[in-house]
């Protein structure tokens, strides 16, 4: 253990804006209330020729912006996510230097040949006409506007751009490790989002995505035997000239597109009742026990929408796409790519839980390269608990597999908290047992301190009030609160803000008296379960006093405990066997030796 000496340093900074200074190179101040939501709209007009042969295409792209905001923008920013696959980029020193790098990418960027590398070179941009000034930053494309779009305004840029795929790494690329030829996400220059905390321009080094909420009309044009599925509506019968088919898609109330393709797709449908279209697109070539997996999985998808939308919220789109391609498991704009190479439980498991990204990031559209365990703990717990739906596990607790994740990482001296860029972890393995593990145990452990009843009708509140928007880490807790009336400020704090681990354990029983004694310095309120003499078994619950309320319960409810008394001591009515702290295993404690005990 490494111990610091800190000095603190009173500090005064003073600041002063001349007249007619602006705050910033990027917009002015603006006296609207930060209580007035408001986020950016986007409608993208893009048209690309596919040359099946190099892996390269030429684009045009028009693109309408509105700016919603209450702030000037001087400046645009947009993403070239392509540009990571280039030896040199953020993208690869990182993997080279990460202490855990991903096996996905390793050294593998370092070595890709220039005919295998991916780029988008913008060779021409307007505004309103108007040729401006952008200039290429690794993965960004910085704008420097002709004028400023005030608020309220729209604008309109027209761009021209060449591109190539790069060979598949992460995500995205050309002729996977199953032989899928195109899996086209991030494929695109996608304007950055700016909301209230300013502009997210942030590079691509591995991790994952932010886009403004819009309306996409992609025209497609490849090979003729290719099959296209992803993102979007076919807008009627495409059309074909010279052995290369045009495909029209039309794509409303979305953040991304996504599609891919490939010569020799199988392409599945299933409608479900009273809900969407289903396609699946898989290789005709896979081993048969593959083939048929990938048949069996159709109707159990419908099932999980059906889960999902009864438990969340309705999906409001008329299709999803599951689609063989990428490097894992991905999730996009009604579709997602996954792997197709499993076994049932595998394919079935990877379908669930992207799936259940199209709810908690892309119609509960958070910051998932600054919040990641947003979308990644959320979805890990609603695709937990969707699975042992569906397969009748009936286990108790269906996340025990992510708190065993979350108690190795709050014990390996190597946590970071929540708060953490998604880019800015150590490891990768601290990251995914932050954003998967810990991201789930926050909500299931929610569900613990407010009762599972209210948990439901909190999930369903945040989500009639936050689809289709940006909501933050606080939204969830704020919505909480509202459906309670409890104050939940202080679990946000602890589990989300900081690495406070939750620690209690009965300290002596002495006939008819308990002590119990708090040793982590995270609050809970506390469930009890205390063994009497003659046999006979009483549940307790002691509510944490910060926390104003009590969840419901049919346990005996007695005096709150004040987070700052390290012990906390009761009488019962019988003679004391045995106590118990948290007998259902839904608190996070890390050390659970000393929850038990036998007088």
């Amino acid at each position: 253990m490494k111990h610091f000496t800190i000095s603190l340093l009173s500090l005064l900074i003073i600041t002063s804006c001349g007249p007619g200074k602006q705050l910033s190179n990027t917009s002015k101040a603006s006296n609207v209330s930060a209580s007035v939501y408001w986020q950016q709209h986007v409608d993208y007009a893009i048209e690309i020729d596919m040359d099946v042969n190099s892996y390269r295409y030429k684009g045009k792209q028009k693109l309408v912006y509105t700016n919603n905001s209450p702030d000037v923008l001087n400046r645009v920013y947009y993403h070239l996510y392509f540009n990571a696959f280039q030896p040199g980029s953020e993208m690869d020193v990182r993997s080279l230097n990460i202490k855990d790098p991903s096996p996905k990418i390793s050294d593998r960027i370092s070595k890709l040949q220039p005919n295998e590398i991916g780029y988008i070179k913008v060779n021409s941009l307007k505004q309103n006409g108007t040729t401006i000034s952008h200039h290429t930053v690794g993965t960004v494309l910085e704008v420097q506007l002709d004028k400023p779009i005030g608020p309220g305004e729209k604008v309109t840029f027209d761009m021209d751009f060449d591109a190539q795929v790069p060979i598949q790494i992460r995500r995205s690329g050309r002729n996977n490790k199953e032989g899928v030829a195109l899996s086209m996400s991030q494929w695109y220059p996608k304007l950055a989002e700016y909301d209230d905390e300013g502009w997210h321009a942030d590079p691509y080094i591995g991790r994952e995505f932010h886009g403004v909420w819009g309306d996409f009309d992609v025209k497609l044009t490849i090979d003729e035997d290719y099959v296209v599925g992803g993102t979007g509506y076919l807008q009627g019968e495409p059309t074909v000239e010279s052995g290369k088919k045009t495909l029209h898609f039309k794509a409303p109330r979305v953040h991304d597109f996504t599609w891919a393709a490939d010569p020799d797709f199988i392409h599945d449908t299933f409608q479900i009742q009273n809900g969407p279209l289903l396609h699946f697109y898989y290789k005709k070539d896979l081993e048969q026990q593959y083939l048929d997996n990938w048949k069996k999985l159709p109707s159990e998808t419908a099932m999980l929408m059906d889960f999902f939308s009864e438990n969340i919220g309705k999906y409001p789109y008329d299709q999803y796409s599951v689609i063989q391609g990428g490097d894992g498991g991905m999730e996009y704009a009604m579709c997602t790519l996954i792997t197709g190479k499993r076994s049932y439980g595998s394919l079935l498991g990877v379908t669930a839980h992207e799936l259940a990204h199209t709810w908690f990031q892309f119609l509960l559209a958070s910051n998932e390269t600054k919040h990641e365990w947003m979308d990644e703990g959320f979805t890990s717990y609603i695709s937990a608990l969707a699975m042992n739906a569906l397969r009748d596990d009936k286990k108790p607790n269906p996340l025990e597999g992510s708190y065993r994740g979350y108690l190795a990482l709050a014990n390996s001296g190597y946590e970071q908290p929540l708060t953490t860029h998604s880019d800015r972890y150590e490891f990768n393995q601290v990251y995914s047992n932050a954003a998967y593990s810990k991201g789930a145990v926050f909500l299931a452990q929610l569900g613990y301190v407010i009762g599972e009843d209210n948990l439901k009708k909190t999930i369903k509140k945040y989500f009639d009030d936050f689809s289709f928007k940006h909501p933050k880490p606080f939204d969830i807790i704020r919505t909480a609160e509202r459906i309670t009336d409890f104050e939940l400020d202080w679990y946000f704090i602890d589990f989300a803000q900081t690495t406070n681990t939750i620690d209690y354990g009965v300290k002596s029983i002495d006939g008819k008296s308990v002590t119990l004694e708090r040793k982590g310095l995270m609050p809970m309120p506390i469930d009890l379960s205390v063994t009497y003499i003659d046999g006979t078994t009483e549940d307790f619950y002691i509510p944490l006093q910060m926390m104003r309320g009590e969840k419901p319960t049919s346990a005996t409810i007695i005096s709150d405990w004040a987070w700052a008394m390290p012990t906390y001591s009761f009488k019962t009515k019988k003679e004391i066997e045995s106590v118990e702290i948290d007998a259902s295993q839904m608190m996070a404690d890390v050390d659970r030796g000393n929850n038990v005990l036998t007088d």
